[in-house]
């Protein structure tokens, strides 16, 4: 019988589910809080306002999935809750930001199991684990990820001043120029877009492909797109700076290119995934 025939199953997880939700929301706010200023005044993660809405629209797409299933609480979803609070009390004692918004995820993993039973679970996983989309990289971790792409960055780049024969030298991530040194800082790395690039990719796998081997083969092929059309910014605005002096490539040129080049690699991006998807029918 389906949760809709039965509805007393859902009143009595209304009752129990409704004050454990209220009980989150009140333990969490403050995190809430500072979590949404990150994301609002740091470009590297604005894409994240933006995951809880995707992740909203992707359980409404299983919404048909989850009336066909019938509510069974486990026991398992009381342990993964303690994991998640757990991690939530870790994170706040060491102030690790990452930790602390994370453990979320796992908390909403836990009351989803606890609650509905591991059906629920396994149709609400990827949505839930969307959310990660949503939460900063720790710094460790962006440091050691964005000065290899800075370097990866300025030697595509060089090599490419020196193809079209201009005089050009590299110290590091800054590239020496006539006109002036050209540094390709760490907003030049290409993780901003690499990392809303990868979450994009995550959707066109699911909502464009059946089998997994093609879903992962997008996800991955978004790592080596988003570097290049990051490298190739970074040529061009070498290029302007040769012809036309610094200021006017680290001017309006600058900006304006990433998004052109973020809606170039997701173009690519999707017509792969539609050559994938006219196989799979094949």
């Amino acid at each position: 019988m389906s949760p809709l025939a039965n509805p007393r199953p859902w009143r009595t997880i209304l009752v129990a589910g409704l004050p454990l939700l209220a009980l989150t929301a009140v333990v969490y706010r403050a995190v809430w809080a500072e979590w949404a200023s990150d994301l609002w005044n740091d470009p590297d993660y604005s894409h994240g306002l933006l995951v809880p809405f995707v992740s909203a629209w992707l359980i409404y797409r299983r919404r048909e999935d989850l009336a066909r299933l019938e509510p069974r609480p486990a026991f398992g979803g009381v342990l993964l809750l303690a994991a998640g609070l757990g991690m939530f009390a870790v994170g706040l004692l060491a102030a690790e930001f990452f930790i602390t918004r994370a453990s979320l995820v796992v908390v909403l993993a836990g009351l989803t199991a606890a609650l509905l039973g591991y059906r629920h679970l396994r149709v609400l996983l990827l949505p839930l684990c969307f959310l990660l989309f949503a939460v900063p990289l720790p710094a460790l971790v962006f440091n050691a990820v964005a000065f290899p792409l800075q370097i990866l960055a300025s030697k595509f780049a060089i090599a490419t001043l020196h193809a079209a024969e201009v005089p050009a030298l590299r110290e590091g991530n800054v590239i020496l120029l006539p006109q002036g040194a050209l540094e390709v800082a760490e907003a030049c790395s290409g993780l901003r877009s690499l990392v809303a690039l990868f979450a994009t990719s995550v959707l066109l796998a699911v909502l464009m492909l059946r089998h997994t081997l093609p879903r992962l083969l997008i996800v991955a092929l978004s790592i080596p797109v988003a570097v290049w059309t990051n490298a190739m910014r970074v040529s061009g605005t070498g290029l302007l700076a040769y012809r036309y002096g610094t200021g006017v490539a680290e001017g309006f040129f600058h900006g304006f290119s990433g998004w052109i080049l973020f809606l170039a690699a997701l173009g690519m991006l999707a017509l792969a995934a539609e050559t994938m998807h006219r196989l799979e029918g094949s």
